[in-house]
């Protein structure tokens, strides 16, 4: 299944714009936005990972919602 026809694990409605690299749990492991903000807000965000778009997408919402000081590992290819 390509890229564009796939949709966020959690919701099942989002269109994904990142994949978590090292999922906890192998079944979630592409993002939309709005569920990507509410694991950032919750407090247990993807660490290592890998944009989608094409765009820094998740990298500006880490930046705007992330309070705690961890390194995250963008992922390229």
């Amino acid at each position: 299944m390509g890229a564009h026809r796939r949709k966020c694990d959690w919701c099942g409605s989002g269109t994904p714009i990142v994949r978590d690299m090292e999922p906890i749990n192998p079944e979630f492991q592409y993002w939309c936005e709005e569920c990507a903000r509410a694991l950032i807000i919750k407090g247990d965000p993807i660490e290592t990972y890998r944009e989608l778009e094409g765009e820094p997408i998740y990298g500006r919402l880490l930046e705007e919602h992330c309070t705690l000081k961890r390194f995250y590992s963008f992922v390229t290819a």
